[in-house]
């Protein structure tokens, strides 16, 4: 910098610094990233990079407003945003920690940080969980970011955010593990289930019928391994709002005439996904047996895909 500086213009100098930091942040160097944006003044405390380190030294406060009003597009700022979105505290050194190992490509440690701090906030116990499994196993891409930092695919009328985060982790299981050493695909729906169940007939035996609603509700550690079993069956999990499994092996009715908007060379699985959050309020979680990618489907269109790097076998 120091042989060129005479060259650049003070706004040139700048932003150059302010690159400069972003590269020592996206590595984790914290001091070093400290250091170059300081040399930048005022500017640098409102930058993208000021953002990170906020969320590195785990002031949650600072980072919502400095992330959100960024210019960066990123899966891991879109996992950060969805994430300190629904945590209701100002601090959280622990989470921090996770996203700091997250830049230092430590995937490892970032999953066990993420699973400590889950010990500790009950409240999003379930979602902290979920991305420690994120962390260790996937890539993410997500859709279109709401106002308030929070993502459309997790939100369904009636749909709490603990069924929801129980659904996805379980797809994330099936994609990655499979079924006894082989791969399954599965595709779960979830709310607007009166509807859904209209506009679905029933292929195969339905598994869960004649059981009480406590003995087959999405929360149950039981019921989430029973469906992981059945997702070699043919057809859709149809899902109620509260977490109750409604039915299995449903065949899903939707208007065929229209177009649907799923990427080429996905098969009748993400079509019928596609179709019924299209003509229902419903979310569809579809997994792909092939690839064992999760993808999530709302009003039509995917919202949230989730890739695995590895797959047991």
């Amino acid at each position: 910098m120091a042989r060129y500086d005479r060259f650049l213009s003070p706004g040139a100098h700048n932003s150059l610094i302010r690159t400069i930091a972003w590269g020592w942040v996206r590595t984790g160097d914290m001091n070093r990233a400290r250091a170059a944006l300081a040399a930048t003044g005022v500017e640098g405390d409102s930058s993208d990079a000021a953002g990170w380190l906020a969320l590195y030294e785990g002031n949650l406060k600072a980072a919502r407003g400095l992330l959100r009003g960024g210019t960066e597009q990123s899966p891991e700022l879109a996992l950060a945003l969805g994430l300190i979105a629904r945590l209701k505290v100002d601090t959280a050194p622990a989470i921090g920690k996770a996203f700091l190992a997250l830049a230092k490509n430590d995937s490892a440690a970032a999953a066990a940080q993420f699973s400590a701090a889950a010990e500790n906030a009950p409240l999003v116990r379930s979602l902290l969980l979920l991305t420690a499994a994120l962390a260790n196993l996937l890539v993410v891409t997500v859709g279109q970011e709401e106002d308030d930092g929070s993502f459309g695919f997790l939100q369904a009328e009636g749909v709490s955010a603990g069924v929801m985060d129980a659904l996805i982790e379980l797809a994330v299981s099936i994609g990655v593990e499979g079924w006894e050493g082989r791969p399954v695909g599965a595709l779960f729906v979830v709310g607007d289930s009166s509807t859904v169940m209209e506009k679905s007939r029933q292929l195969t035996l339905n598994p869960f019928q004649g059981y009480s609603e406590d003995e087959k509700n999405i929360m149950n550690p039981d019921v989430r391994h029973a469906l992981h079993a059945f997702a070699v069956l043919d057809g859709a999990f149809i899902v109620r709002e509260d977490g109750v499994v409604v039915a299995a092996g449903r065949y899903l009715n939707f208007d065929e005439e229209q177009d649907l908007d799923v990427p080429l060379g996905l098969g009748a699985r993400h079509m019928a996904a596609a179709g019924i959050s299209r003509d229902t309020e419903a979310i569809a979680i579809v997994v792909s047996q092939t690839s064992g990618s999760v993808r999530v489907f709302r009003g039509g269109k995917a919202a949230l895909e989730l890739a695995p790097r590895v797959r047991r076998s």
